[in-house]
């Protein structure tokens, strides 16, 4: 079974960058297609990024351009550097699965202050 632990969260202003970084256990890693998943109190848990096995990447368009997801098998680390940020990517971020595994990490929350 899979475990995720996600850091690298904080305050920052609108246009600041910050780097997300997730350390999953298990022996699955390798063959999953890994995701960051935004969750804004009131709302359902967004799939905002994913990464294939490969290295390719897909995007939600809310965030295409400013975000890049990337992944290191050797390491069990999926990485999301965030450029540009504005207050609409205020969350508290998860990596996990696509599709996602019921068992979720703490999160990393992100704030971006106008």
């Amino acid at each position: 079974q899979m475990r995720f632990v996600e850091s690298g969260g904080g305050l920052v202003q609108s246009g600041g960058s910050l780097r997300l970084s997730c350390v999953a256990s298990g022996t699955q890693f390798s063959i999953s297609v890994m995701g960051w998943y935004r969750q804004v109190p009131g709302e359902e848990r967004e799939l905002v990024a994913s990464v294939v096995q490969d290295g390719r990447t897909t995007y939600a368009d809310s965030v295409k351009g400013r975000f890049t997801i990337s992944r290191n098998n050797a390491e069990r680390v999926v990485t999301l550097k965030m450029n540009s940020l504005i207050t609409e990517d205020t969350g508290v971020y998860y990596c996990n699965r696509y599709p996602p595994l019921q068992r979720w990490g703490q999160g990393t929350q992100v704030t971006v202050s106008s």
